[in-house]
């Protein structure tokens, strides 16, 4: 195979075997035995979304400082045209309820990890749209000029929202202050769908595929009620360790916007009604 070549010229050994694995709809990724280990290589054109890899090494990184399991950083590599994420390869078990409650546990300890202030240094990605960042004092100026305005902005130019859906924004962030409590900034995963976090050995949850940055906690409660597959047993540990603020069910959907934006820039029109449906309710 032709990547074969070049992981060897990066990681100085000879690859013995390379398999595809699955959840490559942006980079290609596989599972490469070496001499010595096994190795995820994640592979990509280096000008398609450049510095993706050295911004998720530097988002595990954060997410393994403040308690959570990640894989280990191998090394990020540019060879040629490519760049590549060369990560631990670690074996995938079945969850159980102990899995789940200690992931509700890792991931208050996570969101325990706090800032003075909401955003990141630097920009990174949450799939293959870049994810804007800086600082902002409070969690509804980052929330509305970091997040959904970008995105309201890409989705606008590509006609998948009109001038009522922007003035019914405009409606809603009038209204975000008194919408969500005050809290702390608290370290995020960004991007905590099913897909984000696996059941690592030992029932340890690993968390992987990180869109980091400083923001509101329910952010990441949110995204694990978007599409299914978290046991909401988890939210028994988590709340034990960190009670959520009254009423964060029904901030859910608020929260959700963001990621629906970002499906709807990426898949088009199908994720326009949930959208809706969010504004009708808050603007």
């Amino acid at each position: 195979m032709f990547f074969s070549a070049i992981i060897e010229k990066c990681l100085g050994q000879p690859v013995q075997e390379i398999s595809a694995l699955a959840g490559g709809d942006i980079n290609e990724v596989y599972k490469v035995s070496l001499s010595r280990s096994q190795v995820v290589v994640k592979i990509n054109k280096k000008d398609a979304f450049p510095d993706m890899f050295s911004r998720e090494a530097s988002g595990l990184k954060l997410l393994s400082s403040a308690g959570c399991i990640t894989p280990e950083i191998i090394g990020s590599f540019t060879e040629e045209n490519y760049q590549l994420l060369v990560l631990e390869y670690l074996h995938e078990e079945r969850p159980t309820l102990r899995y789940w409650e200690t992931f509700g546990r890792h991931l208050a300890k996570l969101h325990q990890f706090s800032s003075d202030a909401f955003g990141l240094e630097e920009e990174n990605y949450i799939g293959s749209l870049s994810q804007i960042n800086g600082w902002r004092s409070n969690w509804p100026d980052f929330f509305i000029e970091c997040r959904l305005l970008p995105m309201i902005s890409r989705a606008f130019d590509q006609s998948l929202l009109d001038r009522t859906h922007k003035t019914d924004f405009e409606s809603l962030f009038l209204r975000m202050r008194e919408l969500v409590p005050n809290e702390p900034a608290s370290l995020l995963h960004g991007d905590l769908w099913s897909g984000n976090l696996m059941c690592g050995p030992q029932q340890k949850p690993v968390f992987i595929d990180p869109a980091v940055y400083f923001g509101h906690r329910e952010v990441d409660i949110a995204m694990t009620q978007m599409f299914g597959g978290f046991d909401p047993s988890y939210l028994e540990s988590y709340t034990d360790d960190f009670p959520l603020e009254a009423g964060w069910e029904k901030r859910l959907e608020l929260h959700n916007l963001y990621p629906y934006l970002v499906h709807l820039n990426l898949f088009g029109r199908s994720y326009l009604g949930r959208i809706e449906q969010v504004l009708k309710r808050y603007s």
